[in-house]
């Protein structure tokens, strides 16, 4: 499934930007003055991720989330793409964790980040037709991490990251996986995070027939080609 980038579109820019950044820096190893945007947290073959400085629902920590390909929507997620959502989740988690720390990841691959407790970090979707007013891209998918409270809020951005508009990132996995097997997954209840199913990324992920015939449809990620 080819989803490529839109002219005009500033995430995809966002997205081709950091990807040069990057590519600029690993091949200028001897140019000491070539830097990567500060803000650009993390880069890899799905995401962008990146610092909101302008506008930040939360004094203690914002980051964005893009998907590199121009995914139009949160509706053209499917189950195939439950991987993809685990890995998101937990590196928008990870990267909560690093902002407070005095030596942030750069763009491309690093170590693991250590994560520290993640009860105060929110990460989720703003589901259509809302949008936050201070980034109004609609058609390009994205996620927002941020450290709770959101205490950078006006009356409007409220009711966005209010449960009206948000879809937590816990409770669209938790659903894919219900709507796809027996599993009551319990989305949505105090307690449900950490819950036993979670230790398997691909739980849900793959679909088929009762003879043993998968009908799993592609996902929408990229391959690692580094990883194989």
């Amino acid at each position: 499934m080819a989803f490529a980038p839109k002219a005009g579109c500033p995430m995809c820019g966002t997205v081709a930007n950091a990807a040069m950044a990057v590519q600029t820096a690993r091949s200028s190893t001897s140019h000491p003055n070539v830097h990567v945007s500060p803000d650009v947290l993390w880069r890899d073959d799905n995401f962008t991720a990146y610092r909101e400085s302008v506008n930040p629902v939360s004094s203690k920590g914002h980051i964005i989330i893009a998907f590199n390909l121009h995914v139009p929507s949160l509706y053209t997620v499917s189950s195939s793409d439950l991987p993809l959502l685990v890995t998101l989740r937990d590196l928008a988690k990870r990267l909560l964790s690093s902002i407070s720390s005095p030596t942030p990841p750069g763009p491309g691959r690093t170590s693991p980040i250590p994560a520290r407790k993640d009860d105060h970090f929110r990460v989720g979707f703003i589901t259509p037709p809302f949008r936050d007013s201070k980034i109004p891209i609609t058609d390009h998918l994205h996620a927002h991490a941020y450290v709770a409270p959101a205490d950078q809020l006006g009356w409007w951005r409220g009711v966005v990251y209010s449960s009206l508009a948000w879809y937590a990132i816990d409770d669209l996995i938790a659903e894919i996986r219900e709507s796809v097997s027996n599993n009551r997954v319990k989305s949505g209840y105090e307690g449900r995070t950490n819950a036993p199913i979670d230790s398997v990324p691909e739980a849900g992920a793959r679909t088929g027939f009762a003879n043993g015939n998968e009908h799993t449809i592609p996902s929408i990620a990229t391959c690692d080609t580094e990883l194989g």
